[in-house]
């Protein structure tokens, strides 16, 4: 019965100590301290990038521009440059329309991929 009180006395002092000091490398504690409150939303705001839109998103800013119009189709163009093809076959995505040779063609295919994209969120 005293080896068992002696062993579970150990046991418990050895944890108790644990818990009250931090445990430490060289003398030195390992405690990583953390901003809180404005500091830390301001240096977070700070190193934080801004997000690029997605393609979608930038597609759907291209129908905001006028309707079968050079603007909208440079729109188009700098999301996805032309790659013109002397026999382009269907687009079965939005990626195949810069394949087009001709601008009407190019533009129609755009604007009929990018109307089928559903609204996003803001």
């Amino acid at each position: 019965m005293r080896t068992i009180f002696a062993v579970v006395l150990a046991l418990y002092s050895g944890a108790a100590m644990a818990q009250t000091s931090p445990p430490t490398v060289g003398g030195k504690p390992l405690v990583q301290v953390k901003p809180s409150g404005e500091a830390a939303k301001s240096k977070s705001k700070a190193t934080a990038k801004p997000k690029a839109p997605s393609t979608a998103a930038k597609l759907q800013a291209c129908l905001e521009i006028d309707d079968a119009t050079k603007e909208r189709l440079s729109c188009y163009d700098a999301i996805f440059p032309p790659q013109p093809k002397p026999k382009a076959a269907a687009a079965k995505a939005v990626n195949d329309c810069r394949f087009n040779k001709e601008e009407d063609e190019r533009l129609t295919c755009f604007n009929g991929f990018a109307e089928k994209i559903p609204k996003l969120p803001q």
